[in-house]
């Protein structure tokens, strides 16, 4: 009863209505090749217990983030979620079930947005923030689509460094022209290139930092030098953990900021649903993407909050529209607003700290492995090891000792063999002690 509600008198009554003697004869016009069910190796039926256990037996046979020793990020990190969030994100206080365009009755949700927005712009060091995108990768490509209309120029720069999927994500979307998209897909731990591809058409640099490959820079020198020519400096984050430790974008002069922000209130969930953060200039608010919650007052002059400055054609006529964004990751956002909101500015920064220390131990102990080489001058949590044998090859071996030992970035950035032997380690706070030892003493056995 609980998915199927409607009883047998229900039905009969229905095909009563409509005069039909049975259900086979509402689908009798249907070809009977096209119509046959195949069968399945089913049971016909089992009780909701029975469906969970046989379900979570399935999934134990599955290697994942919670039965084995685990070391991957690029763009979607381990990191522990207090029990106290899933709690509070569901309480009607903060998510109400109404629209936001309805402000007397959904003041939970804006006043929670308008906190995020606040946390955002905080983290990123930027003016203002909208209230959430889909995730990461298509606020980045939002923010060269909001580069290009800003500017009036159609060429987009993207760092060699940056995710690969962002980089697929960020041409799809904004619907750039082959001739007005430079990338190259191939590994760097420098961005001086950047300097010498900007011209009269470009719109936009797009920055990754820390990079896909972990490595951490001062944008600063840059920022100055695409402005000076016309263009925007567009600084994508994958791990927002990261601003507890390094300076903010907006501190190194970013015009607009994308980031994921799963690392706080949100699992891994196999790749989401995720919840992308959005920060520019004041000078740039009209053109932001998506919805803008500010604070006002009701006619007795108590505090309230509403949608704001977003025009309407944003959300029911999309031609006339600056986004095909017209809706936000409403609980994923109030899950990363619950879980900032618990650990404070304090300890934001120790958490911060304490998976920088976590990388830093795993990187000492993987170069004492013989013919291990590191790639990077910097890092956060997350960094690029050369391996002595193919990174596929080593990470495929490494799991069947139940230690997922990283990206081979031979799977994300293909035809290169300069990349074989790659792979990118990430070491989060999860990541304990006899964590490190296992992948030490597996990788040992598996390049001997």
């Amino acid at each position: 009863m609980r998915y199927l509600p409607l009883t047998k008198n229900d039905r009969e009554e229905m095909l009563s209505t409509i005069g039909a003697n049975n259900i086979d004869e509402l689908f009798s016009n249907i070809a009977e090749k096209v119509s046959i069910n195949p069968k399945f190796n089913l049971p016909n039926h089992k009780t909701e217990m029975e469906v969970e256990k046989h379900l979570s037996l399935l999934s134990d046979k599955n290697l994942h983030a919670d039965n084995s020793s685990f070391f991957i990020g690029g763009g979607s990190y381990k990191h522990h979620i207090p029990a106290s969030v899933d709690h509070i994100i569901q309480r009607s206080e903060f998510l109400t079930s109404y629209t936001p365009y309805q402000p007397e009755i959904s003041q939970g949700t804006l006043q929670y947005l308008y906190e995020f927005q606040t946390q955002v712009s905080l983290l990123t060091g930027m003016d203002i923030s909208n209230a959430s995108m889909y995730d990461g990768s298509t606020a980045a490509a939002e923010a060269v689509s909001m580069a290009k209309r800003i500017t009036k120029r159609n060429g987009v720069i993207l760092s060699n460094t940056i995710h690969p999927h962002y980089a697929d994500v960020i041409k799809t979307v904004s619907g750039i022209k082959d001739t007005d998209f430079v990338y190259n897909r191939k590994f760097s731990i420098e961005i001086d290139h950047l300097f010498n591809e900007v011209d009269d058409n470009t719109a936009c640099v797009v920055v990754q930092n820390p990079d896909f490959f972990g490595s951490c820079y001062d944008l600063s020198s840059l920022a100055k030098f695409v402005q000076s020519k016309g263009a925007l400096l567009i600084v994508v984050v994958t791990e927002v953990l990261s601003l507890g430790m390094m300076k903010s974008p907006g501190s190194m002069g970013a015009d607009i900021v994308a980031c994921e922000g799963q690392s706080l209130g949100n699992p891994m969930n196999f790749g989401g649903p995720y919840v992308g953060l959005l920060s520019t200039k004041n000078k740039y608010l009209r053109q932001i993407p998506g919805r803008i919650v500010g604070e006002s007052e009701d006619v007795d002059g108590k505090k309230g909050f509403v949608l704001t400055l977003s025009a309407r054609e944003q959300h029911i006529r999309r031609e006339k529209a600056t986004s095909n964004i017209c809706t936000n990751s409403g609980l994923c956002s109030l899950a990363f607003t619950i879980h900032l909101t618990l650990l404070g500015e304090k300890g934001f920064k120790r958490l911060s700290r304490l998976n920088h220390e976590s990388a830093l131990n795993l990187k000492e102990k993987i170069l004492k492995i013989p013919e291990v080489k590191l790639l990077n001058k910097s890092f956060f949590n997350e960094f690029t090891i050369e391996l002595p044998i193919k990174g596929e090859l080593f990470v495929d071996r490494m799991a069947e000792k139940g230690v997922l030992a990283g990206i081979p970035v031979s799977r994300l950035i293909n035809n290169n063999k300069e990349l074989d032997n790659f792979i990118v380690v990430a070491s989060t706070e999860t990541n304990t002690e006899d964590d490190m030892n296992s992948y030490i003493e597996s990788a040992n056995e598996v390049l001997r």
